[in-house]
């Protein structure tokens, strides 16, 4: 019996990293994570033990912070991008590099109703991500953003949908809608302005999920990718992942009260599941 390699790839993972840009009046920091994965001519090194081409992990790591010195980490696209021309550069058995960025943004403390210069403050676990794959001949670029907590307290409705033996939900036409929004888009053009185009699909998502009337949350999220796919012409397609939060209304009958949409209890676990990818017609 013959024993063949299949795909492998190697790398270094959760490589956290602050970058402090002290200007004369003014700080800017960028936070990172990064997955850094090699792909390339590493038959012996699992068959034989033969390390000769191996670039130690360690490394790996010591070179995001060396770039990082060199190049600034903005946008997050643009850094990943010369690392992996670093790294095809100096390594001739790395035929593939693929990193997995996620950006942990800081927003200016205000004071006086005025941005500090140099004070910092985190609102939630939103993330900025993107997924740069690179060979010698093609550079790919994905973007995302993970976390996204929306909420709308009426114009959603969930109703007709399928009843059997064990189905017990009501249907209602006036509910809380609410999810952690997860979205990844590919591009498709040359040249993109990543920011510009991060900082518009975000806001084409928030604004579409307020004034979108939802009869589901497929309905709603169907809604948001086409805004995304209309707007944005160098975006070919988007995967748009929202989980349904529940808020169940609590029962005050017991209690000699009338219960009108006012108190509900939030649930983590378990909620509904709902994902697509929407595409352009080429």
């Amino acid at each position: 019996m013959r024993i063949r390699l299949g795909q492998n790839n190697y790398g270094k993972s959760r490589v956290r990293m602050l970058r402090l840009s002290r200007q004369e009046n003014h700080h800017e920091i960028k936070e990172l994570t990064l997955e850094i994965l090699f792909e390339g001519d590493f038959d012996e090194v699992h068959t034989a033990g033969d390390n000769r081409k191996i670039l130690p992990t360690d490394t790996i790591k010591n070179t995001v912070y060396v770039l990082a010195k060199q190049y600034p980490p903005e946008p997050i696209e643009e850094f990943a991008e010369h690392l992996i021309e670093h790294f095809l550069t100096y390594n001739p058995q790395v035929s593939r590099v693929k990193i997995a960025a996620t950006e942990h943004p800081w927003n200016r403390i205000a004071i006086g109703g005025k941005p500090h210069s140099t004070s910092f403050i985190r609102s939630g676990n939103e993330r900025r991500t993107a997924v740069i794959t690179g060979t010698r001949e093609e550079t790919r670029f994905a973007a995302g953003i993970e976390d996204l907590v929306v909420m709308k307290t009426t114009g959603s409705e969930f109703g007709g949908f399928i009843r059997d033996p064990y189905t017990t939900l009501k249907e209602t036409k006036d509910r809380i809608l609410m999810s952690h929004v997860r979205a990844e888009w590919q591009y498709a053009a040359e040249e993109i302005a990543f920011s510009p185009i991060w900082h518009g699909v975000r806001q084409a998502l928030i604004e579409t999920f307020a004034e979108h009337h939802s009869r589901s949350v497929q309905h709603t999220l169907y809604a948001m990718g086409e805004a995304v796919l209309k707007s944005f012409e160098s975006i070919s397609e988007i995967h748009l992942a929202m989980p349904n939060k529940h808020y169940n209304l609590v029962d005050l009958k017991p209690f000699g009260l009338e219960n009108h949409n006012e108190i509900f209890v939030p649930t983590d676990e378990p909620h509904g599941v709902i994902e697509a990818t929407l595409k352009k017609d080429v």
